[in-house]
């Protein structure tokens, strides 16, 4: 039973410090800064696959904390977005919708890899990818943009079309990464961590 209890420690303290890593993870993805394009309020930025990431890796719910983590900085003040923002500020501008669907967007992510089971495939990585990290974040970002700007609905996810294309690399680069990495570490597949912490193998 001591044994079993250390494992869990073990097993805990490994969650913490992942969801640590990831959170950061998102933050440093902010580092190359924003690109706006065709006069769009909300910024391209490479932190939505580190939201991708985050899901595909680490689960829906520490994917989830690891997104709520980096919230909790960026309210503090600290200028972890992209283009060195930060502030409550940030949760009522143009792009709040995308930034408060990470959280979703992480979770949807990370759920549906759980759903693929022990040994996920790049396609499925990919349609989880694009599923959380693009569907889920575009369905709270579009509206909020629409609230915030004052243009209409069909405008504002016109100017959400031009994340496509960029949002479907990052997706397709965080398929082949993340299975990348289950291949090499079996215990980043969601499922077998799940396993392990229920006491199985």
């Amino acid at each position: 039973m001591k044994d079993e209890g250390k494992q869990r420690r073990r097993l805990a303290t490994g969650t913490l410090a992942r969801v640590a890593v990831f959170a950061a993870l998102i933050a440093v993805m902010g580092l190359p800064g924003t690109l706006n394009v065709f006069g769009n309020a909300v910024p391209i930025t490479l932190q939505t696959m580190g939201v991708m990431l985050a899901g595909a890796v680490l689960g829906a719910w520490r994917g989830a904390l690891a997104v709520l983590v980096l919230y909790v900085l960026v309210a503090a003040g600290l200028p972890l977005l992209a283009g060195g923002r930060g502030g409550l500020g940030v949760f009522t501008g143009p792009s709040a919708g995308f930034l408060i669907g990470w959280l979703p967007g992480a979770a949807v992510t990370g759920w549906l890899v759980e759903r693929a089971g022990r040994s996920p495939s790049v396609l499925q990585l990919f349609v989880a990818s694009v599923a959380g990290g693009m569907g889920v974040i575009y369905l709270f970002g579009i509206p909020v943009q629409a609230l915030v700007t004052g243009v209409s609905l069909s405008t504002a996810a016109g100017f959400t079309g031009l994340f496509l294309p960029g949002d479907l690399i990052k997706a397709a680069l965080t398929a082949v990464v993340v299975r990348g990495v289950q291949r090499a570490y079996p215990d980043a597949v969601p499922a077998v961590h799940h396993e392990r912490l229920s006491g199985g193998r």
